[in-house]
């Protein structure tokens, strides 16, 4: 099977939807998404995301089934005395941490203890869980135990985020790591692909990641969202 993650579009996050540039970028993913013969649509209950899906599933006629845990991951970790998003430690700190570059040993991080993380983590585990084995696919520590074979497609529109802790649940990847190190821009198209070489067993391979090319096609520039400066005395974000 084929899972897509979809990132919204530029985001107006005053009022949850989309900015005039996100509009246009959902215009030309939803070009690009309408050619894909999807089994089932799903999306974040936001309205970023829901605005970013509605142009593709208005063109097809179709619906999508909100889940709650879609949602922007809601973990907060501790930073001094401050709460703020897993996302936005800064590099020398987090860096300095041994235990964020493991898949099995980054929640016994201190700043991961002191919060919600591992109790928001596990609910986006579950969730993902669930929604595989309804495709016949059961997760079984690092592998999928398949009782369906398929070449479903499956596409999610959601949020960088949210998107990490999938990914690092799938592929067994400090979601840490993802968060910090790679960025999936507005509307990037995300695609796992199963690979089943040993009957009954299968894993997910990511054939791509944070696709863009819908964008460059129609002639418009990736928007900046989720990134921090490039350089220091760059006058954006730090």
């Amino acid at each position: 099977m084929k899972l897509i993650i979809i990132r919204h579009g530029d985001p107006d996050y005053a009022i949850d939807s989309l900015t005039e540039k996100g509009w246009r970028e959902a215009e030309l993913l939803s070009d690009r998404i309408t050619k894909l013969d999807v089994k089932d649509f799903y999306c974040s209950p936001l309205g970023r995301a829901k605005d970013t899906a509605s142009l593709t599933l208005k063109k097809l006629g179709r619906e999508a089934t909100e889940l709650d845990w879609l949602c922007e991951f809601r973990g907060k970790v501790l930073d001094g005395i401050k709460i703020k998003q897993c996302w936005d430690f800064l590099p020398s700190k987090w860096t300095k941490e041994d235990k964020y570059f493991s898949n099995d040993a980054w929640l016994d991080a201190k700043q991961m203890k002191a919060t919600n993380v591992k109790s928001e983590y596990k609910k986006v585990c579950d969730g993902i869980d669930v929604l595989l084995s309804k495709y016949g696919y059961e997760h079984n520590g690092r592998i999928f135990n398949v009782k369906n074979s398929n070449h479903d497609t499956v596409v999610l529109f959601c949020h960088f985020g949210v998107e990490c802790i999938i990914l690092s649940h799938i592929l067994e990847i400090s979601p840490i790591v993802l968060l910090h190190n790679f960025v999936a821009l507005p509307t990037s198209v995300t695609t796992l692909i199963t690979e089943e070489r040993e009957k009954g067993i299968a894993t997910f391979r990511c054939q791509q990641f944070g696709d863009i090319s819908h964008l460059y096609a129609g002639g418009e520039e990736a928007a900046f969202a989720a990134r921090f400066c490039e350089c220091f005395d760059d006058d954006t974000r730090h």
